[in-house]
């Protein structure tokens, strides 16, 4: 059996339905800990609200499948943000289990550029489009 497009709904789902757990936390509980994060790093505290476009929106975006490929490149700097602002000193380490420390935001990160790359596939609310 061969069907690429089930494989990206299915992928499309994984990542925009747990990023946006991700993303009702900040919601309930704020942005305080990455405007913090920021902060330190000399990096002005509004940027934090980007957290919103790739943790609320953009898996919103996936889980629909309208623009695919822009959805999941919202995805990139907000990983980006999470290894090396928020854990940046965790790069070569290995949690307690044998994970790698990054491992949740890598996941997050490659699936997102695969579906950068790929598309949404033809389940999707939308298929025509260069962005799709």
């Amino acid at each position: 059996m061969n069907n690429k497009d089930l494989g990206y709904l299915l992928l499309r789902l994984s990542i925009g339905g747990l990023m946006l757990f991700h993303g009702i936390a900040k919601l309930t509980h704020g942005l305080g800990y990455i405007e913090g994060v920021l902060a330190e790093k000399g990096l002005p505290a509004v940027l934090a609200y980007g957290v919103y476009l790739g943790e609320i929106i953009a898996p919103l975006m996936l889980l629909v499948g309208f623009r695919t490929r822009i959805a999941a490149l919202f995805y990139v700097p907000v990983m980006l943000v999470a290894m090396f602002l928020a854990n940046g000193d965790k790069m070569f380490t290995l949690t307690q289990t044998g994970a790698w420390a990054w491992e949740l935001q890598a996941l997050f990160l490659f699936g997102a550029l695969a579906l950068f790359f790929t598309g949404g596939g033809k389940y999707a609310v939308s298929t025509t489009n260069q962005w799709d």
